[in-house]
């Protein structure tokens, strides 16, 4: 992937020098395990967030060059990509797109859902409408799960963006308010289209930002691929705890969320992704 010259977006707050790498108080094995299950991609990290408070939940930059500078630098670029693709969208439709805000953390910091962990994998809060990512992340992406480039890295930020195009439409207050009308194998089903919608969000910001702020080449698309396949659900349950049970399912099969992401980057077209009244993926 090539950056067609572009900014760096100011609507983040970089919190890697809060020093958060203390031991978390209340938290432990088990919140670990149930984060392996839920990471990666933005779920709704609330219900194991609230669980534990960390030491410290300052917001400090770093003092001095880091090592993850450029990762940081990279993570900028992408930001500011996806608010000129969204502030462009949204304005065609008559609309005023709201940039969030992007949390950079080492660790452990606090969001306004609660404690984030490194564990977690970056998601969105929508209770204080911000992105949070540790981005050693990237690493992992790259080494556990081999989906290593530039582009598979801002297809995770991408996601998380979708995430909030959804809030800022009404799409996540609809489904939260499913929450306690529906048992858990019925909302793990609205789960499984909202993750797919946000991916399908994220390809239709990177159809969009083709030739205005990125390059992409067929291995920058390959790469993004290979990502929404190696997270789908039923591949972490499987590296997890050996089998696959589709009514755990929350973010959909690794099948779903590449043909998701591959809609959104041939349409360009947010109306086309009505995951939730779709039956086009049935057979995946």
């Amino acid at each position: 992937m090539r950056w067609l010259g572009g900014r760096e977006s100011d609507n983040v707050e970089d919190r890697r020098g809060s020093g958060g790498g203390g031991l978390l108080v209340g938290g432990g094995i088990g919140t670990v395990v149930i984060a392996v299950i839920v990471m990666l991609l933005g779920g709704d990290p609330s219900q194991i967030l609230n669980q534990s408070e960390p030491e410290q939940a300052t917001s400090q930059a770093p003092a001095g060059p880091q090592a993850d500078d450029a990762a940081a630098s990279f993570t900028r670029k992408v930001l500011a990509s996806t608010e000129d693709v969204w502030t462009k969208v949204f304005a065609e439709q008559g609309n005023q797109y709201r940039k969030p805000t992007l949390v950079m953390f080492r660790n452990v910091t606090q969001s306004g859902c609660g404690t984030a962990q490194e564990a977690m994998g970056p998601f969105y809060c929508p209770a204080d409408q911000k992105v949070y990512i540790d981005l050693s992340f990237y690493d992992e992406l790259a080494q556990r799960f081999q989906a290593p480039g530039d582009f598979a890295m801002a297809y995770v930020v991408a996601h998380e963006i979708g995430h909030h195009i959804q809030k800022q439409l009404g799409i996540m207050d609809k489904t939260d308010a499913l929450r306690q009308r529906l048992s858990e194998r019925e909302y793990n089903q609205v789960s499984v289209r909202l993750e797919l919608q946000a991916d399908f969000f994220a390809g239709v910001w990177a159809n969009r930002a083709q030739g205005q702020s990125i390059a992409l080449d067929a291995n920058d698309v390959e790469a993004a691929l290979t990502a929404a396949n190696a997270i789908g659900d039923d591949k972490i349950q499987e590296q997890t705890q050996g089998r696959v049970v589709p009514d755990a399912f929350t973010h959909g099969t690794s099948a779903q969320r590449v043909y998701w992401f591959k809609k959104g980057l041939k349409t360009g077209d947010i109306k086309q992704g009505d995951t939730f009244n779709s039956n086009e993926d049935s057979n995946l």
